[in-house]
């Protein structure tokens, strides 16, 4: 066993190797860039070692220096993590030559399915099923063109070298492939240096589940059954879940058998992972097809562990020396588990990416029980920043019950307790997933999100007995609120005693609400209603409030903003009015300042680098038209003209960082 690692990675990633590891008994080393040089894994970790600037390009991608660290370390193997070198066969090889363990498979493996055009040719030999396409080097835009028409709209253009949704684009006509291709590569070339793409057939209504290998390296190769990982956006997974609600066992003993095959085909051993596309359609289970192969852990690995019993990161130290202690038999399911992606992104403002401070991080309490888990595996803290220049993950969030059902519930509770200011964040969005009567039912497909939410997202929807509770709530609130502020020492004037009356408004619509708070809990009449008994004290200044309602358990946040309050929860973030019944009457009459002309503006929708400005002062442009690229958080955005028009001014370059909002073209 070893006696020290270092781990190639940063965020979250590093932490759970970092906690395996000293479970293990095992000294570990972290490397960090400037940007996360105060870190939580450069905290974790026994020692850590600095690589550069905070480009990935200059720090976690140069090879050299992570093996400079393991010298003046002395750290005898490296873990990978997933991202940045994991896949890499030549960073495999340049350990071997130093005599530093690689914990991951052997070089060839990563070569032989790192490539997708030789992987899908090397799958076809092993009698893997694949989806039909053109598995060559593709040089022009012109020649993609053709390929795409000889296949068949609609088709997946795919960097060779590409992975975790980046380097891919959706064709459904030939201008799609005009403006896709370029990009396509230009993300093939800054993620993984290099620019190749192959086409294949898009199956419609895909569904996305892989099959978690292991093996050894002295023949043992396991599945360690499936994980369905359809809800994504932009090919990025968002929600992941094992087993799968669309697998059989008959079909899952087929698609295992295929992915050991693949595996030993190529020598594999390590942690690994095979990738499918499911035609969801097909109620046999037997249209299957190989995508690609990921010869490294996978960020949603931990819903296999908690089905397992496994520790992946464990078994893939163990066999980077040692042999499969347990076999094929020995791995079975146990209940159901859940992960969501917490990222930095606004779900309100078409998914933009948010990068800053972290002013605020809590996460619900960890909880590991017969019953329930409730696992948060992350890499960020209170005063820590979101930047761009890494993956905008914040979070992943796991539960585990007996059920699915059981299992989805307790990601509702426990994003509801998740508090993260100073950022933007997509816990609403990941609440709303798990409530939505689809994929309550199991229903999934890749394209979920884009045909769910066609408007984009606007919040969960919420009932009229759920508007009722947070009504009182809300009342709760307020009137508590005024009652301290009214008997703050040092007042002029004898005690006052706000009324128990308030309106509030909520979601567009006024109600009354009656107030009386008692020891211990509050009584609330809402429209004159029935008498409602809210169990759970509210404290000025308290950010989550945990009450029942006539016995309806409430998880809520509150937040004021400005005047009004900000009530989120179960996928929705509230703006909520309070008001005396005098003041509500005289703020009908309050005339709502107009929102500003934005319409001759082309604004940033996001922080990043302006990589590409297609227009100069006096170019007439049609609606739709890409006029900018811009790159944030490792992922390519095309910006288009809103409407025909004339461009006045251009005050943004190529190769300006922008923040949001920030103007780059003005139109006459």
């Amino acid at each position: 066993m070893f006696k020290k690692i270092l781990i190639a990675n940063r965020g979250e990633i590093a932490c759970r190797v970092i906690r395996t590891a000293r479970r293990m008994g095992i000294a570990t080393v972290a490397v960090y860039s400037d940007a996360d040089a105060r870190a939580p894994h450069v905290k974790m970790a026994d020692e850590a070692v600095r690589l550069g600037p905070p480009p990935a390009s200059e720090s976690y991608l140069k090879a050299e220096l992570i093996i400079d660290a393991c010298k003046a370390t002395g750290a005898e193997a490296v873990h990978p993590g997933y991202g940045f070198l994991s896949e890499r066969e030549s960073f495999a090889k340049a350990l071997a030559k130093e005599k530093i363990a690689f914990i991951g498979p052997p070089p060839k493996a990563i070569a032989a399915m790192g490539d997708k055009i030789e992987s899908k040719k090397l799958a076809q030999a092993a009698g893997v099923n694949v989806v039909p396409g053109y598995l060559g080097d593709i040089a022009t835009t012109d020649e993609a063109v053709k390929i795409a028409g000889d296949i068949g709209y609609p088709v997946m253009m795919k960097a060779s070298a590409g992975g975790g949704g980046k380097g891919m684009r959706l064709a459904w006509n030939e201008q799609d492939v005009r403006e896709g291709f370029e990009a396509t590569k230009r993300e093939g070339l800054a993620s993984f240096g290099d620019d190749r793409v192959f086409i294949e057939k898009f199956i419609e209504a895909p569904r996305h589940i892989e099959i978690q290998v292991l093996g050894d390296q002295h023949g043992n190769v396991l599945y360690l059954n499936e994980r369905e990982c359809s809800i994504q956006r932009r090919n990025q997974k968002v929600v992941e879940e094992a087993p799968s609600p669309f697998v059989s066992p008959e079909m899952r003993k087929a698609m295992g058998e295929q992915a050991v095959a693949l595996a030993k085909a190529v020598g594999y051993y390590s942690a690994g992972t095979v990738e499918l596309i499911v035609n969801g359609a097909d109620p046999s289970g037997k249209s299957f097809y190989f995508l690609e192969m990921n010869t490294r852990l996978q960020v949603e690995h931990p819903v296999t562990e908690e089905i397992t019993g496994l520790d992946l990161v464990e078994q893939m130290i163990r066999v980077a020396g040692e042999k499969l202690a347990f076999g094929q038999d020995d791995i079975g399911i146990n209940g159901w588990a859940v992960e969501n992606r917490v990222y930095a992104e606004d779900p309100y403002r078409s998914f933009l990416p948010s990068t800053g401070r972290l002013i605020r991080y809590w996460t619900p309490p960890p909880v590991r029980t017969d019953e329930l888990v409730i696992r948060v595996d992350d890499g960020v803290a209170d005063g820590g920043e979101i930047s761009m220049f890494y993956d905008p993950m914040i979070a992943k969030l796991v539960t585990w019950a007996p059920t699915r059902e059981a299992a989805i519930e307790a990601q509702i509770a426990a994003l509801d307790q998740f508090v993260i200011d100073g950022i933007s964040d997509n816990v609403d969005f990941l609440s709303a997933l798990m409530q939505h009567p689809r994929f309550r039912e199991g229903n999934l497909a890749t394209d979920f999100i884009a045909d769910e939410y066609p408007d984009g997202f606007d919040g969960a929807p919420a009932d009229a007995q759920f508007i009722e509770d947070l009504t009182a709530i809300a009342g709760m609130v307020a009137v508590i609120s005024d009652e301290r502020a009214a008997t703050i020492d040092g007042q002029l004037g004898p005690p006052v005693h706000p009324p128990c009356e308030r309106i509030v408004r909520i979601d567009g619509e006024s109600h009354k609400v009656r107030i009386k708070p008692y020891k211990g809990g509050t009584l609330a009449v809402t429209d004159d209603g029935d008498l409602v008994d809210i169990v759970g004290r509210w404290i000025p200044g308290q950010r989550l409030l945990v009450a029942t309602v006539d016995g309806r358990h409430r998880i809520v946040q509150v937040r004021r903003a400005g005047r009004d309050w900000e009530l989120q929860t179960r996928g929705r973030t509230h703006r909520v009015q309070v008001l005396s019944p005098h003041v509500a009457d005289l703020a009908r009459h309050m005339i709502d300042k107009p929102a500003p002309d934005l319409s001759r503006l082309l604004l940033a929708p996001m922080p990043g680098l302006l990589t590409k400005l297609d227009v100069s002062v006096g170019d007439k442009v049609e609606p739709g038209q890409p006029i900018a690229v811009m790159e944030a958080m490792k992922m390519e955005n095309i910006l288009r003209a809103p409407k025909a028009a004339t461009v006045k001014a251009t005050p943004a370059k190529a190769g300006d960082s922008l923040a949001v909002d920030q103007v780059i073209v003005e139109f006459e």
